[in-house]
């Protein structure tokens, strides 16, 4: 089976209502629709840019402006819903903090022409988040999303680069990691594709990163962005030697878009080079003191 996915070097724009953001986000979604992509994937917090629509003091709050997009999160789940099943795609939405109780998690919905699937919260928090930001670790909680294609599985950011959470998703039947990120320098960017081409190798599935693109000052969450799309793969039989499938010029907005072969993955994982999916069988990743729970969503 193959798969087209669409994976977005997204700028954090402004806007002046929800219905200009809406009409914005339609526009990338035809954009992707065009090049016949039927998975798409946006970047780590890209909602962030619905915080434009806010005044000047809500902008400039750190706190108060995630507090604010509280009350847009349903028309935010509501227009990627509509738009997945008008088009016939699946859609990972921008990451989008979500208050859960007293505390806020980074969360990205997925959504298909089913309806609305599920979600990925992230769990290791940068400095930034933790310290600054108020944005907190959510329970240990994976999902294999699965399609008549095949399944993937969600790592935002900087849980690609840990190994724990990847190695969980594959022993579940994961075959396509989807890494949506927001950093603000190269090394930064580097990290997370770094660790997303090493999950890709260790467990011989398909990685694909979305980042954000250029600045945004007036935001003190994502004013500054650096980033570049990119497709992965182990880096063995019939797959690249270096295991880059496709890469994005850096801060050139716009979709990166790949077919991707599945059946190449079962090659590789009975008859490769190495045995990285099969030997990772041997070894054993838990939290401390915390239990990893791995759910299974039909899409």
């Amino acid at each position: 089976m193959t798969i087209t996915i669409a994976s977005a070097q997204y700028p954090i724009a402004t806007h002046n209502s929800i219905q200009d953001w809406k009409e914005y986000t339609e526009q990338w979604v035809k954009d992707a629709v065009a090049q016949k992509a039927k998975l798409l994937v946006f970047p780590e917090y890209g909602s962030m840019e619905l915080v434009s629509i806010f005044s000047k003091e809500i902008q400039g709050d750190l706190h108060g402006q995630i507090e604010a997009m509280q009350d847009l999160l349903i028309d935010f789940k509501s227009i990627y819903l509509n738009m997945s099943i008008r088009y016939g795609i699946t859609i990972v939405a921008p990451s989008f903090p979500v208050k859960v109780g007293q505390k806020f998690h980074n969360r990205a919905f997925v959504f298909s022409p089913q309806g609305e699937v599920g979600y990925q919260d992230k769990l290791f928090m940068t400095r930034f988040e933790i310290e600054e930001w108020g944005i907190h670790a959510a329970p240990k909680l994976l999902t294999v999303f699965e399609a008549d294609w095949g399944s993937f599985g969600i790592q935002i950011c900087y849980d690609s680069e840990f190994s724990i959470a990847t190695q969980h998703l594959a022993q579940n039947g994961m075959d396509v990691l989807l890494v949506p990120s927001c950093t603000e320098t190269l090394r930064g960017a580097t990290r997370v594709h770094v660790g997303t081409r090493a999950r890709a190798m260790e467990q011989q599935v398909y990685g694909v990163v979305s980042q954000t693109i250029n600045d945004a000052l007036w935001s003190p969450a994502v004013d500054v962005n650096f980033g570049y799309t990119a497709f992965y793969s182990t880096p063995d039989k019939n797959f690249p030697e270096d295991g880059i499938i496709a890469i994005e010029t850096p801060q050139k907005e716009g979709w990166l878009v790949q077919t991707l072969d599945l059946s190449l993955l079962k090659t590789v994982k009975e008859d490769g080079q190495v045995f990285n999916f099969k030997d990772h069988l041997d070894i054993k990743q838990e939290f401390i003191g915390d239990i990893i729970q791995v759910q299974k969503v039909k899409i």
